[in-house]
């Protein structure tokens, strides 16, 4: 179905053609049809004034995004409704993020729907195999065998621009070939082979930086400070970075609740935020970072460091103010863009 002049589809503009497929019999009447929908848009590595960095629509944008772990007080892994599954994804384009990274779940295909409708691209975690103390050997065909299944659900979406094996080292095993296997299967998305490959739980060896795939990812609390750099066929990603907490009396699950950090008030977390997103600007231009994903979207039980609380009812910094950093952020990083981007060497 040639299409001569596509209309991308970007955060900045989520165009999605409409499409109707329609069965006829052999006296033309039509028998069945369905409609449906998509969305035509690149994503690979280039090189930007030398740096390698990623390119949605042959242009560097930096990714600004959430850890979005998608629980719920009254559904757990499950949302209540279709409306709140939306609500996520509004509240982070509201608040001037551009990117969401889907951590250790996948969501109901009305999520990638939304993401898709309202622009917000997506990394795609796999859940980590988690048995401490215990041999991972005897479901790792099973790992193998979901992972392909989400990748085969999801890959008409154009929202998802990264798949992500594993994450710091949790049940991690054959990183590089899975890493590698993953490029293979779907060449049209980018590869986070082992996001935060600097951590490690204690009970296995690390298996730490793959040295494939598209990404040099950390995860670095408070941070963003010792962030990844790029190398000259990797962009640099900073995975995980921030977790500053606040305490919202009344709005916190009934259990002991904890953060990297804290700051006292709403207004200070809020400057607080700004400030680390003033140091990513730095990274990005001097540095190489195109990738900067913060924890996170909410809170998540016993974890107080979200920009919403738990039950959607709080935001916990000046979500107007944390827009205008955010797209502060995002416009400086297309000014850097040169006439001319070439592939990484």
């Amino acid at each position: 179905m040639p299409i001569k002049h596509p209309r991308p589809w970007s955060p900045d503009d989520p165009f999605l053609y409409d499409l109707t497929l329609s069965l006829q019999d052999e006296t033309g009447t039509i028998t069945d049809e369905i409609t449906s929908y998509f969305g035509m848009r690149d994503i690979r590595l280039g090189e930007v004034n030398g740096v390698v960095r990623p390119l949605l629509n042959n242009e560097f944008v930096m990714q600004v995004g959430l850890l979005d772990q998608g629980y719920w007080p009254d559904g757990i892994l499950t949302a209540p409704t279709d409306a709140a599954l939306k609500y996520d994804i509004e509240f982070s384009r509201r608040a001037g993020y551009n990117l969401i990274r889907k951590h250790m779940k996948t969501e109901p295909q009305r999520f990638y729907y939304w993401a898709d409708k309202l622009g917000l691209l997506v990394w795609q975690d796999m859940p980590a195999i988690w048995y401490q103390h215990e041999d991972t050997a005897r479901v790792r065909a099973n790992f193998r065998r979901e992972w392909k299944n989400i990748i085969d659900d999801h890959y008409n979406s154009p929202c998802i621009v990264a798949w992500v094996p594993f994450n710091e080292n949790w049940g991690a095993f054959d990183v590089r070939e899975i890493t590698d296997w993953t490029k293979r299967y779907d060449p049209s998305r980018l590869v986070n082979g082992n996001s935060g490959f600097n951590n490690n739980p204690g009970y296995q060896e690390a298996y730490g930086d793959p040295g494939n795939g598209d990404f040099v990812d950390t995860h670095i609390y408070i941070g963003p400070n010792g962030a990844s750099v790029p190398d000259a066929k990797r962009a640099a990603s900073l995975g995980e970075f921030g977790g500053l907490g606040l305490f919202v009396r009344g709005h916190m699950w009934p259990v002991e609740n904890n953060a990297y950090d804290y700051e006292p008030t709403k207004a200070a977390l809020t400057d607080r935020y700004i400030l680390l997103m003033h140091q990513v600007e730095q990274l990005m231009k001097y540095k190489g970072l195109s990738v900067a994903i913060y924890t996170q979207t909410t809170d998540v039980e016993h974890e107080v460091n979200g920009l919403l609380t738990y039950d959607r009812a709080f935001e916990k910094m000046d979500v107007k103010r944390i827009q205008e950093v955010n797209q502060a952020v995002t416009q400086e990083s297309k000014k850097m863009n040169p006439g001319k981007v070439v592939p990484p060497r």
